[in-house]
């Protein structure tokens, strides 16, 4: 019998971006209350760099050889027995582990149908970065109308979801960004822009959402500057301050989906790259040089 080969980026070892390897392996085959689904796009986040250097192995059960990407948009190809909620031909996004692939498999349950209003790659900018700012803004702040926001980190593909969550909420949102992220940010309505790198950042906040990696000490001296801070990178080290772990959630994905739908929600797309560009992304991430969300199409 012959096998189906697919692509994939994938890491033997833990270490720098070389470790990455763009290889052809075999298609998988969804089991029971699986679907098989033709990938789309994935997208680039900066925590897989992370992972890729082994700063995750002791956090996540992680076995080697391993598949990147944790964002998939694509169309169901084929369903395991029993699969009820969906068909070959739905188009469908999640979070899903090892989508840096052609093909990659996945639970039923762990998808909701794509937006219909933006193109399917596009969806792949969802996942990771839109749950943890709907779970930031709506569950760990608990953001409501009238509060003022400050959103560290606006350029950033999270960021760029905290600002119009925020704003969607009723706060009043401060966001930082850089020159070169300006005009991504200002796009989605924040009330001000702070340019970080110019001008020190404003406190008599009633939340700051810190959503950039940024230097330890950096990081201290977001304490004073609210009453509560909600962290997903760098940890703050303070009584007012709490860190937290975003997680899967396919009925927030539908939700989202339909935000976008109606044009309340907007996806920024910044570069799009093919997945042999993923060496590349993890070196740019490194430096300090990706600005916005990437998607890695096939």
């Amino acid at each position: 019998m012959t096998t189906t080969l697919m692509r994939a980026a994938r890491i033997h070892e833990y270490g720098d971006a070389g470790v990455i390897r763009y290889e052809a392996v075999p298609r998988p085959s969804p089991g029971p209350g699986e679907v098989l689904v033709r990938m789309a796009a994935t997208s680039f986040n900066p925590s897989e760099v992370g992972l890729r250097a082994g700063y995750l192995k002791d956090m996540l059960d992680l076995t080697l050889p391993l598949t990147l990407g944790w964002d998939l948009a694509g169309t169901v190809a084929e369903t395991g027995r029993g699969v009820t909620r969906w068909s070959p031909g739905d188009r469908v996004f999640g979070l899903v582990s090892g989508s840096a692939a052609e093909y990659a498999v996945a639970s039923e349950t762990e998808l909701a149908a794509a937006p219909e209003g933006i193109p399917l790659a596009h969806a792949a900018a969802i996942p990771v970065a839109g749950l943890t700012a709907w779970q930031a803004v709506y569950e760990e702040a608990g953001i409501r109308a009238g509060q003022r926001v400050l959103v560290n980190g606006a350029g950033g593909g999270i960021g760029l979801f905290a600002v119009q969550l925020a704003k969607r909420a009723g706060a009043t949102v401060t966001a930082t960004a850089s020159p070169r992220s300006r005009e991504a940010v200002a796009r989605l309505g924040p009330d001000e822009i702070v340019d970080y790198t110019a001008e020190p950042l404003p406190g008599g906040m009633d939340v700051v959402l810190n959503l950039a990696a940024v230097a330890p000490a950096d990081a201290a001296a977001l304490a004073p500057l609210g009453d509560l801070v909600i962290t997903v990178a760098t940890p703050v080290e303070a009584p007012n301050a709490r860190h937290f772990v975003s997680r899967a959630d396919p009925g927030q994905l539908a939700e989202m989906a339909a935000l976008i739908d109606k044009g309340e929600l907007v996806v920024e797309i910044a570069e799009t790259h093919p997945l042999t560009a993923s060496a590349e992304l993890h070196r740019r991430a490194e430096a300090g040089e990706i600005r916005g969300k990437i998607i890695i199409t096939f």
